[in-house]
């Protein structure tokens, strides 16, 4: 409950992470920005910045150095992006600015307390966002010494609690009562846009099942399926706000089940609801789902890229991204595409100690380990040992066979390594420099492993030596129940 208040409370009035120096790109326009500040405290000579939010980041747009006459001037020929902008001073002392349609307009308050000194002349935007900090402000001051009383009343004199309790509710509600009231009353400004989108949907009474007992994932779907419900998806300002960056991450990540082909499903869905496909938020969804998944660290999420790749990048869908990085995207998507989970593992022939090819397709066991190491890596220099000891302790109970590939051109270390820790399996190297091995399974450090069933098709890939046995024995006993 109190922290629902924190939450309002803050997020109406934002934390400053330090201003990076990138810009974003404006939008095409001729019209141009004018704003002019006069800001009582501020020094002569001080330099002060004019940067944007965007996602989860904020970048700088404009510099001014204050003049002896202390009128501030921020202006340009193109106009800006429509946003929540941030006018830092040294110290990072900062106040905040709506950019919408107004963007000649002058503002002058004090560094003693930006908001409660605010005056704005030209952009009623901005006199609205004021007035609501104003009010958020006042409740957030009377809220603060509530919960110091809250608090003690709980030590001290519980028979206080409930009072002060319906209290600090009765704020919340204030505070919500009037961000509704200003949306109403303004519907078409950028303003009344920003506060729908912190609306959260309100879950009706959860209706009973045939059995008589509560349906108990029906909170869960309706806030879900009514998650965007007051989110504007075609107000590309909402990108330069610290709003919208929460509000993907927190869908994407706990309101969508982490698996590949429901992410897939969920975030072409998400697309679909945005009809201006030439804007920011569409850019914006597909480059944040794209660039999560192909860094994620998780097993079988690189099956979210590989779909990103497949739908948008690599059909003219994602039009902004340049001929070298769709070239990357395919070169990327080439590479993994034959490496996702289920898949028949791509086919290699290498040579043993002696010279002879092996394939790993002729192992009769019902599992096969591709292990790709150095003899010459320090982490393989311990990782191998103990795969060799799993290996002789548990081969014929776990199923497995492994087929061992030297990543070295060091022959003679290789050859030495093997016969000092006796490893028994499968031991082959590139020594006719035949195979392209580290291209077909994405080697760029070893020591890496990939898991086949019996059919050579891959069960799992990247895991540690010690979770080998573990997901061998899970995998056994889900295979023998299905």
């Amino acid at each position: 409950m109190f922290k629902l208040f924190s939450i309002l409370f803050f997020v109406c009035l934002s934390i400053f992470s330090k201003a990076q120096t990138k810009k974003s790109v404006p939008p095409i326009s001729v019209s141009g920005y004018n704003i002019k500040l006069k800001i009582k405290g501020a020094k002569t000579n001080d330099t002060l910045y004019l940067a944007n939010y965007y996602g989860d980041k904020q970048y700088l747009k404009d510099t001014c150095i204050i003049p002896a006459n202390g009128t501030i001037k921020f202006d340009g020929k193109e106009t800006l992006g429509k946003g929540i902008y941030l006018v830092v001073l040294p110290g990072k002392q900062y106040f905040e600015v709506i950019v919408s349609d107004e963007q000649n307009f002058s503002m002058e308050t004090d560094t003693k307390d930006f908001t409660q000194n605010m005056k704005i002349t030209g952009s009623s935007e901005n006199e609205a966002f004021y007035g609501y900090l104003k009010y958020v402000v006042e409740k957030g001051k009377a809220g603060e010494e509530l919960k110091k009383k809250y608090d003690d009343a709980v030590k001290n004199d519980t028979s206080k609690v409930k009072s002060y309790r319906d209290q600090l509710i009765a704020i919340e509600k204030d505070i919500m009562s009037y961000r509704k009231d200003f949306i109403k009353n303004n519907p078409n400004k950028f303003v009344a846009k920003v506060f729908n989108s912190m609306i959260e949907p309100e879950i009706p009474e959860t209706p009973k099942l045939a059995s008589g007992r509560p349906d108990s994932t029906f909170p869960y779907r309706y806030y879900k399926t009514h998650y965007w419900d007051n989110v504007d998806l075609n107000e590309d300002g909402l990108i330069r706000t610290p709003i919208f960056h929460g509000k993907v991450e927190k869908y994407i990540k706990q309101m969508i089940m982490q698996v590949p082909d429901t992410i897939n499903k969920e975030i072409d869905n998400l697309t679909a609801k945005v009809k201006n496909q030439k804007g920011e938020i569409y850019k914006y969804l597909i480059w944040y789902v794209t660039n999560q998944y192909e860094t994620s660290q998780v097993m079988g999420m690189d099956a979210v890229f590989v779909h990103m790749a497949e739908k948008y990048y690599l059909t003219g869908k994602a039009y902004w991204i340049n001929e070298d990085t769709e070239n990357k995207i395919r070169d990327r998507y080439n590479t993994l595409n034959p490496l996702l989970m289920g898949k028949f593992s791509p086919t290699i022939v290498l040579q043993d100690t002696l010279g002879k090819d092996k394939m790993f397709t002729s192992i009769k066991s019902k599992y096969t380990v591709l292990f790709f190491w150095d003899p010459n890596c320090g982490h393989c220099q311990k990782e191998t040992p103990k795969l060799a000891e799993l290996y002789n302790k548990s081969k014929e109970k776990l199923k497995f066979e492994v087929y061992a590939v030297n990543t070295a051109s060091d022959i003679p270390a290789w050859k030495n390594f093997i016969k000092t820790h006796k490893l028994n399996w499968i031991n082959v190297s590139n020594s006719r420099g035949e195979s392209n091995y580290h291209k077909m399974y994405d080697i760029y450090s070893t020591p890496t492993m990939y898991i086949l069933d019996e059919n050579k098709k891959i069960i799992a890939k990247r895991l540690g030596v010690e979770q080998l046995e573990e997901f061998l024995t899970n995998y056994e006993k889900y295979s023998t129940k299905k």
